[in-house]
C-alpha cells in the first residue's frame, strides 16, 4: 500500500506508535451514570415492583391504520442513506483523528478537553504543534486512515454530504406528500408513556409481542426513526455549518446554539455517535425479529416470510458498500487528486458563491481571548530567517511584486508608518481546534493600493520562510477579493504584543474566513499572478498541492 510513497511520508502516514486510547473526563462517567440510573435502572426498579407493562399493542399502535408498506422512493432513499453515512462516519472520523480532542470551549486548552483519542500529555518542556497532536487510526475504521490524511478525509466527507442532505430532502419531501409520514411522526403525546412501556421489556431483557413493520411501528420504534430523520440530521447539518470560518466570523450568534464552536465540534460528535448507535440497535433488532421478512420490506416492498429475494438483494448492496470503502481506500493512495478534482468539483464552485461572499464581522472582546493557542507549523530553518530573527527582523524587508504597476521591498517600521488595523478573531484550524487572539497589523488593501496590481490578477500568493510537512517552501494563495474583505492584514501584532516566533514573526496573514493553513506565518514576499495554477503543483498552496487541501476553505 505504500510503495508509492517515500521513507519522510511512510514515516507520517504509518508512525511508529498507534496505540489505540479513550480517555474521558470524570464527569462524563457522573453525566452517563445519571442517564443509565433514570432510564435502565428506572425500568428495572419498575419492573421488580410493578411487573412487564400490559397490552402493548392497543396502546401504541398508530393512528395511520391505513399506511402500509414501503414504496419504491422510500426503499431506494433508505438504502442510499445507509452508503452515505456509512461513508460519512468512517471519513468523519479520520478527520476527528488529526486534533483527537474534544471541547465545550472555543480555547481548546491542553486538560478541558470532555474527551480525547490520544495518550498523549502535552508537553511542556518542548514546542509540541496541533500537527504533532494527532493520531493514527486503522483504515478498518478510518477512511482514508493512518495519520495526518485530512484533507483526503474531508475530501471524502463534503463529496458525500450534498448527496446525503439531497437524498435526506427528497425522503421527507416525499414522506409528506403522501401518507408515510404517519408511521414515524407522532401524533399524540401518548407516544411517550408508550415508548417508555416498550423500553421496559427491552432494558430488562424482556421482547415485547412485536408489530409487523410493514403496516406500524411500535412507539420506541416510531420515536427512534423520528429522531434519526428529524433531529439527528438536521443537528449534523446545523453544527457541521457552524464549524465553518465564514459563517461563524459573520453569523458569530450561530454557534451559540451549541454554546460556541468547539460546542458545535462535540455535538457533530455525538451525532455521529447518535447515529452509530441507532444502526447497531436497528440492525440487531432487523436481525431478531425476522430477518427475512424485514429485508423483504426494505428490499422489494413485500411482506412474504419466505422469499429469500430480500436477504439477497440487502446482503448485495451491503458488500456492495464495504467493496466500495476498499475501492476508496484504493483511490485515497493511488489516485488522490481524483479525490481532490472530485471534491473541488462539487463543493468549490459552490463555496466560492456562496460562503465565500460573507464578509467577516468583529464581535470577540479582550476578555475573550483565549488562554491557550495551538501552534502549528515547523519554524523556519533557512539561514535567512534565523539571521533576521536574531536582529529581532530589523534587517527584515517584504518583497511584492509579480504582475504590479509597482514592485516594492519594504520593513516593519515602513509597514507600521503606512497604519494599523487590529481585531479579535477566531482562528479555525482545519484540524478542528480554534483559538482567539488580537491581531494588529497593516490592512492588505493598502499593500494592493500601493502596488496596483494589473486588471488580469486574480489570485495573491504568500510564501514563507517556512517548510512544509513534507518539505519545500511553504506558501498559499488567496483571492485578491478575499484579501480586500474587513479583517485582512498582515499582522506584527499578537494579542498586544510583538508576534512572537513560533506564531509567525516578523509577519503572518490573516485572513478571517478562511482555515488556518491558509493564514501564512513567517512571511518572506508576496506575489500577484493571474491564476493560482501557474505556482507550485498548481492547486493553490503547499498543503493543497501535497496534502490534497481545498483552494477554498470556508468549511
Amino acid at each position: 500500500m505504500f510503495t508509492h510513497l517515500n521513507q519522510e511520508e511512510k514515516a507520517v502516514h504509518y508512525p511508529a506508535d498507534r496505540r489505540l486510547f479513550i480517555g474521558v473526563n470524570p464527569s462524563v462517567f457522573v453525566i452517563l451514570g445519571i442517564i443509565l440510573i433514570a432510564t435502565v435502572g428506572a425500568a428495572w426498579i419498575q419492573f421488580l415492583v410493578a411487573g412487564l407493562p400490559k397490552n402493548l399493542s392497543p396502546a401504541i399502535s398508530l393512528s395511520g391504520g391505513g399506511v402500509k408498506g414501503f414504496p419504491w422512493w422510500l426503499i431506494l432513499c433508505h438504502w442510499l442513506n445507509f452508503f452515505f453515512i456509512s461513508l460519512l462516519i468512517r471519513s468523519g472520523l479520520s478527520i476527528l483523528m488529526d486534533h483527537p480532542r474534544l471541547y465545550w470551549n472555543n480555547g481548546c486548552t491542553p486538560g478541558s478537553e470532555w474527551i480525547k483519542f490520544t495518550p498523549v500529555q502535552v508537553p511542556k518542556d518542548r514546542v509540541w504543534t496541533a500537527k504533532d497532536d494527532a493520531r493514527y487510526i486503522s483504515p478498518v475504521i478510518g477512511l482514508p486512515g493512518y495519520r495526518h490524511t485530512i484533507g483526503l478525509a474531508r475530501g471524502w466527507h463534503f463529496i458525500h454530504v450534498p448527496f446525503f442532505v439531497f437524498n435526506g430532502v427528497v425522503f421527507v419531501s416525499l414522506l409528506f406528500a403522501g401518507n408515510q409520514w404517519q408511521k414515524i411522526v407522532p401524533h399524540s403525546w401518548q407516544i411517550f408513556p408508550d415508548a417508555w412501556s416498550v423500553f421496559v421489556h427491552y432494558a430488562t431483557f424482556h421482547l415485547p409481542a412485536e408489530m409487523n413493520g410493514f403496516y406500524q411501528y411500535n412507539a420506541l420504534q416510531q420515536l427512534s426513526y423520528f429522531g434519526a430523520v428529524f433531529i439527528l440530521a438536521p443537528l449534523a447539518m446545523l453544527s457541521g455549518l457552524c464549524m465553518s470560518p465564514a459563517i461563524e466570523n459573520r453569523f458569530h450568534w450561530l454557534p451559540k446554539l451549541f454554546g460556541n464552536r468547539q460546542g458545535a465540534r462535540s455535538m457533530h460528535f455525538l451525532v455521529m455517535l447518535g447515529y452509530v448507535v441507532f444502526i447497531i440497535v436497528h440492525v440487531t433488532m432487523v436481525a431478531a425479529t425476522g430477518l427475512v421478512r424485514n429485508m423483504n420490506h426494505i428490499t422489494l416492498g413485500t411482506d412474504s416470510t419466505s422469499d429469500l429475494t430480500g436477504l439477497s438483494i440487502g446482503l448485495t448492496i451491503v458488500l456492495f458498500a464495504v467493496a466500495f470503502c476498499f475501492y476508496a481506500h484504493w483511490v485515497s493512495w493511488n489516485r488522490p487528486r481524483w479525490v481532490q478534482h472530485g471534491e473541488t468539483m462539487i463543493n468549490g464552485n459552490l463555496w466560492q458563491l456562496t460562503l465565500n461572499k460573507l464578509k467577516p464581522r468583529e464581535y470577540f472582546k479582550k476578555e475573550d481571548i483565549s488562554p491557550f493557542f495551538w501552534p502549528n507549523g515547523k519554524l523556519p530553518v533557512s539561514e535567512e530567517w534565523k539571521k533576521l530573527a536574531e536582529n529581532n527582523f530589523n534587517d527584515y524587508k517584504l518583497k511584492v511584486g509579480g504582475l504590479v504597476e509597482n514592485k516594492i521591498e519594504l520593513s516593519l517600521d515602513d509597514l507600521k508608518r503606512m497604519g494599523k488595523s487590529e481585531s479579535i478573531t477566531m482562528h479555525h484550524c482545519i484540524q478542528g481546534w480554534s483559538g482567539i487572539a488580537a491581531w494588529g497589523g497593516l490592512p492588505l488593501k493598502e499593500i494592493i493600493k500601493l502596488v496596483n496590481p494589473h486588471p488580469s490578477v486574480t489570485t495573491v500568493a504568500f510564501y514563507s520562510f517556512g517548510e512544509g510537512l513534507y518539505g519545500g517552501k511553504y506558501y498559499d494563495t488567496h483571492t485578491l477579493d478575499n484579501c480586500l474583505k474587513p479583517g485582512s492584514i498582515l499582522a506584527w501584532e499578537m494579542n498586544d504584543k510583538p508576534l512572537p516566533q513560533l506564531y509567525g514573526a516578523p509577519l503572518r496573514l490573516r485572513i478571517e474566513n478562511q482555515l488556518g493553513y491558509k493564514q501564512v506565518k513567517w512571511i518572506d514576499r508576496i506575489e500577484f499572478v493571474e491564476t493560482h495554477k501557474t505556482i507550485g503543483k498548481g492547486y493553490g498552496g503547499k498543503n493543497e498541492d501535497d496534502e490534497y487541501f481545498d483552494l477554498i476553505a470556508n468549511t
